[in-house]
């Protein structure tokens, strides 16, 4: 990768834009980049860090650091453009940060967003763009350069502190830089994962263990008292612990063994009592079917003297039934004749409800006479039909009156207000037309106030700013009197307090001499009389403070020098701006300028609300003039319609007249007619029904009289006295059936030869027999209890063994996968035995990277120290805590020690760690898949070396351009001027810093 043109505006100290040709400052091999303190020498490996890779390195890149210069205009905006090649090809990166700007429009400022260019040189086209995405950008360039930016910074940029503190650092720090650099995150992960994998594996095995001790308790609990617990092993057996397995198979064992030899106990109890229940229900059997048999014979003794008690009943009940029967034949003819004088009676109240409804003439009347009656009620009520709708249409016309007018008052009120409102139209139209005028005059108005006023706003600003400055600076002055007045007294007490320490300097050397020792001024071993300190002698300490104090003054004077100067420029700057004008002048000229452009600036906003209303006033006029015309035309029909209706309703009434007779309407005359229709109606088919009963009447007097005589009755009386219903037929013979069955079952059981020999032996007693047979048939159930429990106890032990055969035989893959992972894991975090140096994976990868480092870094240390000096690693165990591997010595071939790189002065610490740096360049590049690094930085650290050392490093560097590199020194070491021709200057100035090139082929 190499470095060709950098161009940066308005970032860090630069304020307009500066430009660094790189090819230049290459062609010499080494150039310097020097500058004051604070000119901005880091700023421009700043600019090139942030094109690369969008960011700056460092706490430059903290989030309340800005990259924008503060000396920029506000318009400017900061941006990096960097040319360089990389893989083979030419690119352009320009980036912008995110930054505030004005607004092109009215006041305050708007935030744009970051953004980013990359184009590509074409031999044949020239520049091509390629993207314009950060991602795209960021990706493509790590990718060219296969380096991420923390590499990028301690490869390129080459930062000599960082490697200083690396070589006085402990192993744990050396590890975390070597971390970054080399990306061992991967090895970091195979720890963890390793690490999680024997936790989670360890957890698997704990687990199996927890369900096999579960197991082993469910055994516990299903063998009870089948089991000797004095045996069991597992309160001293914890999950995880080997012999858990082979240490519940010998118990489960045992407990299964005790359980078979319980079972066959209990079975043979049970059989036991299994024979002596068998026996006891037998004896129970035979005594409880004597006791039936006896109890058999006196129930059928009892029930025979019953029946012979009630014999007389049951010829009654017999007799009874068979008139009963007899009555059934007369029952039709009697339900017959019922029915037809309950319709008979019926119908004569019919009839004389009807006759009391009737008109007078017809009160006498017969059927036929009522049937002509109704015949002509119904012939006048048809004549009836055009009366109603001649009174439907006479309503219709008073509703269609109505509605005309209505229709009338509400055309007369349309054509009111329209002319009402039309009577003020052209004054309304006048008046909108102004407003229009008024508000298009308005608007150029308004823009020639709103240019008069911003100015008026600006210098009103400047004013108060020239007032406050003016106060500031009057502050200043007296401030600046003030410091310079005290920086005087420190400096006369400091001088004062030098000089009373130079008079008893002669006391200050004697308190300090020994006997026998030479004296520091003379040389003398006798001090034959040594002054003494007097009183109020002033030491060291008190000289130092007091010169402290003055130099403290000294700053503070400065400081308010400096800002004083500031106030000062500021107030000159603010004063130009303002005029001659004071600050109420101002103040009132933009009140005023404010209030007349308002005005004017919301006359002219109502122009189109002005035309808008006109238009639609117009419209209005428009409709209202319509609505007035078609008012008068309806009008005008109105009238002839009226008349018609008025002739049609007149005539229609006349008819009415005639049709209502004396009834109010229509309607009531046909209602009326109606009713006497339907009384009229009823009254002769009451009439009609009277005549049919009666005949019915008689023909079943008639079929009743000749069923009874046939029934062999008397009279129809009797044969419906005879009459019971079916229910009470049906309820005597039940009693007849019920006793004939009983005579007959009683006749049996009296005659059964087992019953009859029971009823001549003892009474029996079963109530001893069934306590014999309860306690047999409890001591029977017990035993099948026990015997169940026995056997479920031993199937329960059989499939709780088997389930913990199943469970221990699934943990043994998951134990041995846990010792193998368990002994991987601790082998690479260095807990491990067969670890013999106690060294992490990690720790491993980067000492051979460290190894590596050294042996490059150790080329280009020879040289430097004149081959006195050689780096090696070490791999010894560090103390404590530490970390294993990262040990990092120094070999001293003009003694042959070996030592710790702590222990170099400062010059060998800043060849050392220059040799380190490039070391670690050449690795970390061969790391990254051997990107060529033609431009390489280095910051600081040259200071600390002599001529001749000096001379060397810069051999050392100069032979890079065998490789052909180019190496920028950063330093303000005045001596590297001299020796290195090819310059960049970086020069502070009060508006910004800027860039010159300088040297042989370098015009400035």
């Amino acid at each position: 990768m190499r470095l060709h043109r950098l161009a940066v505006t308005a970032f860090g100290p630069f304020a307009s834009t500066q430009e660094v040709d790189f090819d230049v400052l290459s062609a010499a091999g080494i150039f310097l980049l020097h500058g004051p303190t604070g000119a901005g020498k880091t700023s421009v490996l700043d600019a090139v860090c942030y094109a690369l890779y969008g960011s700056v390195p460092g706490a430059r890149q903290s989030p309340g650091a800005t990259l924008r210069s503060d000396h920029a205009e506000a318009d400017t905006p900061t941006e990096m453009c960097l040319e360089l090649t990389v893989g083979g090809r030419r690119l352009e990166i320009t980036r912008r940060p995110e930054q505030s700007r004005p607004k092109k429009r009215g006041t305050g400022f708007t935030r744009d967003k970051a953004q980013s260019w990359l184009r590509e040189y074409d031999a044949g086209t020239g520049w091509k763009a390629l993207s314009r995405s950060h991602q795209e950008i960021g990706e493509e360039i790590s990718l060219l350069i296969g380096m991420s930016k923390e590499q990028f910074c301690q490869v390129v940029l080459l930062p000599q502190g960082d490697f200083a503190r690396f070589l006085r650092a402990d192993a744990e720090a050396r590890g975390k830089l070597l971390g970054r650099l080399f990306d061992t995150r991967r090895f970091a992960a195979v720890e963890e994962r390793l690490a999680e994998r024997r936790r989670a594996a360890e957890q698997q095995v704990r687990a199996g263990d927890e369900r096999v001790l579960a197991t082993a308790q469910r055994i516990a609990q299903a063998a009870g008292d089948a089991a000797d617990l004095r045996d069991w092993p597992f309160p001293q057996l914890a999950p995880g612990e080997a012999g858990l397995a082979d240490a519940v198979r010998e118990w489960a064992a045992v407990a299964r063994s005790s359980a078979l030899e319980r079972l066959d106990i209990a079975e043979y109890a049970l059989a036991a009592a299994d024979s002596r229940a068998a026996a006891a229900h037998r004896a129970l059997e035979d005594t409880r079917e004597l006791d039936r048999l006896q109890r058999r014979h006196a129930d059928a003794r009892q029930r025979a003297e019953a029946l012979a008690a009630l014999r007389e009943e049951r010829e009654r009940v017999r007799a009874r039934l068979d008139r009963a029967r007899k009555a059934d034949l007369v029952a039709p003819a009697l339900g017959l004749r019922e029915s037809a004088e309950r319709e008979h009676r019926a119908a004569s109240a019919g009839r004389n409800r009807c006759r009391t409804q009737l008109p007078p003439r017809l009160a006498e009347a017969g059927a036929d006479q009522l049937a002509d009656a109704e015949q002509q009620l119904r012939q006048d009520l048809g004549a009836l039909d055009a009366a109603r709708r001649a009174e439907r249409r006479s309503a219709d016309i008073t509703e269609e009156r109505w509605n005309l007018e209505r229709e009338a008052r509400a055309d007369e009120e349309v054509a009111q207000e329209a002319a009402a409102w039309l009577s003020g139209w052209d004054a309304t139209r006048r008046t909108l037309q102004h407003r229009i005028e008024r508000a298009q005059a308005a608007a150029p108005l308004a823009e020639q106030l709103a240019g008069r006023l911003e100015p008026a706003r600006e210098r009103l600003e400047a004013a108060r700013r020239r007032d406050r400055l003016e106060r500031e600076s009057a502050a200043a002055e007296e401030a600046l009197l003030t410091a310079r007045e005290r920086a005087g007294q420190a400096r006369e007490r400091w001088l004062e307090l030098k000089e009373l320490r130079l008079q008893g300097i002669a006391a200050e050397l004697a308190a300090a001499l020994i006997d026998g020792r030479p004296c520091a001024v003379c040389g003398s071993r006798e001090h034959p009389a040594p002054a003494r300190l007097e009183a109020g002698h002033v030491d060291r300490a008190a000289e130092e403070e007091a010169r402290r104090r003055h130099g403290l003054a000294e700053e503070a004077r400065t400081e308010a020098e400096q800002r004083l100067g500031r106030a000062q420029v500021a107030c000159a700057e603010a004063r130009a701006a303002a005029g001659g004008s004071t600050e109420a002048e101002l103040l009132a000229l933009t009140v005023q300028l404010s209030r007349e452009h308002a005005a004017a600036h919301t006359e002219a906003a109502t122009l189109h609300a002005a035309r808008e209303t006109l238009a639609r006033a117009d419209r209005e006029h428009a409709e209202r003039l319509a609505a007035q015309q078609r008012a008068e035309r309806h009008t005008a029909a109105r009238t002839t319609r009226r008349e018609m209706l008025d002739a049609e309703q007149a005539a229609l009434e006349a008819d009415l007249e005639r049709a209502r007779g004396g009834a109010r309407s229509v309607a009531e005359q046909a209602r009326a007619l109606e009713h006497q229709v339907r009384q009229v109606a009823e009254a002769a088919e009451a009439f009609r029904a009277v005549d049919a009963t009666a005949q019915r009447l008689k023909s079943a007097d008639d079929r009743l009289a000749d069923a009874a005589f046939k029934a062999g009755f008397d009279t129809p009386g009797a044969a419906a006295a005879a009459v019971i219903g079916d229910a009470a037929q049906r309820d005597l013979q039940h009693r007849l059936d019920a006793w004939q069955a009983e005579q007959a079952l009683v006749a049996d059981r009296l005659a059964e030869p087992d019953t009859a020999a029971a009823g001549a032996r003892p009474p029996a007693r079963p109530e001893g027999a069934r306590s014999a047979a309860e306690l047999a048939g409890r001591q029977q159930r017990e035993a099948v209890s026990a015997t169940d429990a026995a056997r479920t106890r031993c199937a329960e032990l059989v499939r709780l063994s088997r389930l913990a055969e199943e469970e221990m035989r699934w943990l043994g893959p998951l134990r041995e996968q846990y010792d193998r992972v368990a002994r991987l894991a601790a082998l690479t975090a260095g807990t491990s035995a067969d670890n013999e140096r106690k060294m992490r994976l990690e720790s491993y990868v980067l000492a051979a990277r460290l190894e590596q480092v050294a042996a490059a870094a150790t080329l280009r240390l020879q040289r430097m120290s004149a081959g006195r000096y050689t780096l090696v690693h070490s791999d010894a165990r560090a103390g404590g805590r530490g970390r294993s591997g990262l040990g990092l010595h120094v070999v001293d071939a003009w003694t042959g020690s070996e030592r710790d790189t702590a222990t170099l002065s400062g010059g060998e610490t800043f060849f050392a760690s220059l040799a380190l740096a490039l070391g670690l360049a050449d690795v970390v590049t061969d790391e990254a898949g051997g990107m060529r690094l033609d431009t390489l930085f280095i910051d600081e650290g040259f200071g600390s070396l002599d001529d001749q050392t000096l001379d060397e490093v810069l051999d050392v560097l100069d032979s890079l351009r065998e490789r052909d590199r180019s190496v920028g020194i950063v330093s303000h070491v005045a001596d590297l001027r001299r020796r290195i021709p090819a310059q960049l200057e970086v020069v502070k100035e009060r508006g910004g810093s800027a860039v010159r090139h300088r040297g042989a082929g370098v015009s400035g």
